[in-house]
């Protein structure tokens, strides 16, 4: 199933963007531009079976990223990482083509482009969008070269959401990151507002809370909500959501295809993530 049209039941899309030499991308729906407010979050750009695609992610420890399962499942070669804040105002994008893209990037094309490059590992029971119960949508990249000059994020506690249950989780803010695609009208043609490709940056968005699961936060991510800022779109997936100084989630999935509605954001802080994620030698607060 292309990434594009990955869906749960039947209105639920994955925020993930493809990234082709004619569609390149751009940012967070609503919010405003990050700059160097989360210097750790960057963009990962890699190949699969379906063509090119990009996701965001955070710097957890020197060596190691933290992602969606979506955005590593299936990867072929080597996936870019930048921590640039602003990719391009105007395309094209600068990101190099993978000399043979069926076998996807090499370190060395990489490298030579001046990006990081790292390799994808997915959670082992990454349920693929089709376990509620189990939904783990979580990934890794680990980096060929550590990471000295970023201060990596620090993931939330065991169980640390568990304490924002309703009411209170409606009267919290979070602010999630990514380099995802702002949904805006254009400025020509038809106004109905929809993805737009420039420019291609990092931004941030405040969003109240909904919903809490064993394994989902759910959040607000209407642009017209007077208590947040926007929320996450295509591309965006995989990227951080914060509270309290913690990395508490990320970005997973979304309800239309107008990303202004609510955001499904996968939890970080719960035995089964954490788990996995110290295998890599990632530590926690």
């Amino acid at each position: 199933m292309s990434r594009l049209s990955r869906t749960l039941v039947t209105a639920v899309l994955a925020f993930v963007v493809a990234l082709l030499p004619s569609l390149p991308a751009a940012a967070i729906t609503g919010g405003e531009p990050d700059g160097n407010r989360h210097p750790n979050v960057g963009l990962i750009l890699f190949y699969t079976p379906d063509g090119r695609f990009r996701c965001s992610a955070t710097l957890v420890s020197p060596t190691v990223l933290l992602t969606a399962a979506h955005c590593t499942d299936g990867t072929l070669g080597k996936t870019l990482v930048t921590f640039d804040s602003v990719i391009a105002e105007q395309p094209p994008s600068p990101f190099p083509v993978a000399a043979n893209p069926a076998a996807g990037y090499t370190q060395a094309e990489i490298e030579a482009a001046g990006y990081l490059s790292g390799t994808a590992y997915t959670h082992p029971e990454y349920s693929d969008f089709t376990d509620l119960d189990n939904w783990n949508d979580v990934g890794v990249i680990v980096l060929d070269r550590p990471v000295t000059t970023i201060q990596p994020a620090t993931i939330a506690p065991l169980n640390y959401l568990d304490d924002f249950a309703q009411p209170l989780l409606n009267k919290t803010i979070f602010t999630s990151v990514g380099y995802g695609t702002e949904v805006r009208k254009p400025e020509s043609g038809p106004q109905k507002p929809q993805p737009m490709t420039y420019p291609l940056m990092r931004r941030f968005a405040e969003q109240p809370g909904q919903k809490l699961t064993d394994q989902i936060l759910q959040v607000n991510g209407n642009i017209n909500d007077n208590r947040g800022t926007g929320g996450t779109c295509f591309g965006d997936s995989g990227g951080p959501t914060f509270h309290g100084g913690y990395l508490v989630t990320v970005t997973s999935y979304g309800y239309t295809a107008n990303c202004r509605y609510l955001g499904g954001l996968q939890r970080v802080d719960i035995e089964v993530v954490q788990n996995w994620l110290r295998t890599f030698g990632v530590t926690f607060a």
